[in-house]
């Protein structure tokens, strides 16, 4: 099917939401706030935040933390994705395995990259991890 990008109501939801988590972020240790919203396809939105800890291998980001609290409430398919931070002139991009996880869930689905002053870029996570390895290809074997 062809993909549908958020409505611009909904869209400016998103943007809002992911803005607000960054303020939930707990990040002593980088003092790099992160947020996230993510839209399910049913138009439900899902937000989360980093969350460092001392050892610094345990801290979850901001879209793995979405991704998860809309898992564990039974929503597997998403429409979109927008992500915020305090990264002054660069739009805020998903780190890698941030990028593989969100890839379990399809890869033509939309991730909005913003700036702190609300500009923002819209790539599918196809773009963001070209050639990707997904769920279809454990099928191949």
């Amino acid at each position: 099917g062809r993909r549908r990008r958020p409505r611009c109501e909904r869209l400016q939801l998103l943007l809002r939401r992911c803005q607000e988590a960054k303020a939930c972020a707990y990040c002593p240790y980088s003092r790099f706030p992160v947020g996230a919203a993510l839209l399910t396809a049913g138009g439900e939105i899902f937000s989360g935040c980093n969350v460092e800890n001392a050892c610094y291998s345990l801290g979850v980001c901001a879209e793995r933390t979405a991704i998860q609290k809309a898992i564990s409430e039974g929503h597997t398919r998403f429409r979109a994705m927008a992500i915020a931070s305090d990264m002054g002139t660069d739009f805020i991009v998903p780190c890698g395995a941030c990028r593989q996880v969100m890839r379990e869930f399809g890869k033509d689905w939309d991730v909005y990259l913003t700036k702190p002053d609300g500009t923002y870029i819209v790539k599918t996570l196809d773009e963001l991890l070209p050639l990707s390895f997904g769920p279809e290809d454990l099928k191949k074997v």
